[in-house]
């Protein structure tokens, strides 16, 4: 049978007689759409995810923040350091930015949190400025935990104080008292496994202050923060430097200070995310058992689960049924692993297996052979 031409143009289309041209187009359009979506799906399952970073800044609108004699307000300040991490961040084409804030307006506490969950953060830090009587000065970045002390207890109430701001706070915050650490502090498992990298994510952003920019380091502290415990990823609170300092003060509210506290912190940052960043896409890529394996001698390779006040029995029925499960003590926290090889091939693809289920924040931690940790980036180079 003779084919015979659809209509005439320089594209001649063809059909046979009893097709009309109009079913034609239908059939030639849906099949460029199904081409077009085809590759795009290629090409997103080939894009690594993104590491996404959720910025708040403290205070704002009606909550100004700590009282400075000098006229500056914490909540200004807070925002435009900000502001210029985002900004920082943002240069990075592999990070992604949210922030709670963008302009001078309040947000309550459990929002802010909201928003880093909704986002699937993998980090979110609160920036904040500290205040004091006396002419203290220096920075500290502090992390979700009971108060140590008074002076913890202090910083930790004064950030709190905002819930007063808010409606209906009796009925969101009816499980707090910010005068008793006990009663913000509610660990489960899920919660304390981002522990231990909130604590990285926290020393690395002090180093950062004491080496790059001179600043006195008040060190690593936990505290009662209502803002880091609606959060569901490592999260931290940095208290840039002390408003009421004379020095200080001046320093945080000019732009020059405020653009150096931004790039030192954002430094910490990628070098967090260095550390314990594996984009899923790579995971996916993980190579299969039948190809040549990375073998370390004299290293053992394991994948941190989880971190833990909580004794657990290291079972796989109490880890998603993942295997070679062991545990160990490291001050007051049980660390909770998978995997126990030298072959770092191998530990790549349990940790892809952990991820898919469900442990989100896991990362593979290098051992030498006396069992001491070993930073992974030097075992690898």
């Amino acid at each position: 049978m003779r084919l015979k031409p659809l209509f005439s143009s320089n594209l001649t289309l063809w059909a046979g007689p009893r097709l009309g041209g109009n079913t034609l187009l239908v059939l030639l359009f849906l099949c460029v759409c199904a081409f077009a979506k085809a590759k795009d799906d290629d090409t997103n399952a080939q894009t690594p995810r993104k590491f996404k970073v959720v910025l708040d800044a403290g205070h704002g609108g009606s909550d100004p923040g700590k009282p400075s004699k000098f006229g500056y307000r914490e909540s200004d300040i807070a925002l435009k350091i900000a502001l210029a991490l985002g900004k920082e961040l943002e240069k990075d084409p592999s990070m992604e930015v949210t922030y709670t804030r963008k302009t001078d307006v309040f947000i309550p506490l459990k929002k802010r949190g909201a928003i880093a969950n909704a986002a699937k953060a993998d980090l979110f830090i609160s920036i904040h400025c500290n205040a004091h009587h006396t002419q203290a000065y220096g920075t500290e970045t502090y992390v979700l935990g009971l108060h140590a002390n008074e002076e913890n207890l202090r910083v930790a109430k004064a950030e709190n104080a905002v819930i007063f701001l808010e409606e209906d706070y009796e009925t969101t915050y009816a499980d707090y008292n910010i005068n008793s650490p006990e009663s913000i502090i509610a660990f489960d498992v899920m919660q304390e496994e981002y522990l231990e990298q909130s604590i990285l994510m926290a020393s690395l952003i002090q180093d950062n202050f004491r080496k790059k920019l001179k600043r006195k380091d008040r060190s690593v502290k936990q505290a009662g923060f209502v803002v880091l415990h609606q959060t569901v990823m490592p999260s931290i609170l940095v208290e840039t430097g002390f408003i009421t300092n004379v020095k200080e003060g001046k320093y945080l509210a000019s732009k020059k200070g405020q653009q150096a506290i931004a790039k030192t912190i954002a430094d910490a940052v990628v070098t967090y995310k260095s550390k314990v960043f594996i984009p899923e896409a790579e995971t996916q890529l993980i190579p299969k058992a039948n190809t040549t394996d990375k073998i370390v001698a004299g290293v053992t390779f394991k994948v941190q689960l989880a971190a833990s006040s909580r004794k657990l029995d290291p079972k796989p029925y109490n880890f998603k049924k993942l295997p070679e499960i062991s545990r160990s003590r490291e001050g007051g926290l049980y660390k909770y692993y998978s995997g126990n090889t030298s072959n770092y091939t191998a530990i790549k693809r349990r940790l892809s297996e952990a991820k898919a289920k469900g442990y989100t924040t896991a990362y593979i931690v290098s051992f030498d052979k006396n069992d001491i940790k070993v930073p992974l980036a030097k075992v690898l180079n």
